[in-house]
């Protein structure tokens, strides 16, 4: 009986060791990559923090961050973390954004996903307050294709449309049979997609705007029929609309 309990407990501990072994091999083969570091005042103490944009690969795929984050280290000699979306490139600013004086940190992550996507995060850590800021949300639009190879757009917060002459794809669109001598064969919207980019850009007073930029896209991620440009200003707490400027996309 002795026998038996004592190989018991030695088989016991060996499984206990090979698994401890295989959770520290795990923690040595995560690499962890700093894509980019800043050094600036971002609490308002007129002290540097750093601030790091950091990433880990996908272990099946490196042109993939499977976790991307913000990691601060400030200078209360606190550390503060900001979780991100995972993608395939990420990008880190100091500005000031909410106009209260103090800079922020504002970042860009690329998802990966074929319609270029770009997620985009906003934090404030004045006073050693970590708080999430909102960013303007991408415009609304009524799309449409209409008879005589043409579209319309109408943007929602303005009111204004514009129409596309889209008969350099006719051939494409025939092909495909959304036409049919000129006519529609079904109604068919177009895809307003999200922000395929949002940076800050200076706008009047000194003060830190964001331009956005989105794309509507025809019967494929490829068709893409215009983007919409639009320049945002933070006014009381809240995002304002200043302007739009939509073009056409050539066919290529």
């Amino acid at each position: 009986m002795k026998k038996e309990m004592l190989l018991v407990i030695v088989s016991f501990f060996l499984m206990s060791l090979t698994a401890i072994t295989g959770v520290n091999a795990i923690e040595e083969t995560t690499k962890v990559i700093t894509i980019s570091k800043e050094k600036a005042d971002i609490t308002g103490d007129a002290k540097e923090e750093e601030i790091f944009l950091k990433g880990i690969p996908y272990q099946k795929d490196d042109s993939f961050l499977e976790k991307i984050y913000i990691e601060l280290s400030a200078s209360n000699g606190k550390k503060y973390t900001f979780p991100l979306e995972s993608g395939t490139k990420a990008a880190l600013q100091i500005v000031d954004l909410n106009n209260d004086g103090v800079k922020d940190v504002f970042a860009s992550v690329l998802t990966g996903e074929s319609e270029g996507i770009v997620q985009n995060y906003s934090y404030s850590v004045k006073n050693f307050v970590q708080t999430k800021l909102a960013l303007p949300e991408p415009l609304e639009m009524d799309s449409h294709f209409l008879n005589g190879y043409k579209a319309e757009i109408k943007l929602t917060k303005t009111g204004q449309s514009y129409l596309f002459d889209l008969k350099d794809r006719q051939k494409y669109y025939k092909k495909l049979g959304l036409y049919s001598h000129g006519k529609l064969n079904e109604p068919t919207e177009l895809t307003v997609n999200p922000f395929s980019s949002l940076q800050p850009i200076p706008v009047e007073n000194n003060k830190i705007g964001l331009l956005g930029e989105q794309r509507i896209t025809g019967i494929a991620n490829a068709d893409v029929i215009a983007s919409v440009k639009s320049t945002w200003s933070y006014d009381h707490g809240h995002w304002k609309l200043e302007g739009t400027v939509v073009h056409k996309e050539q066919n290529k």
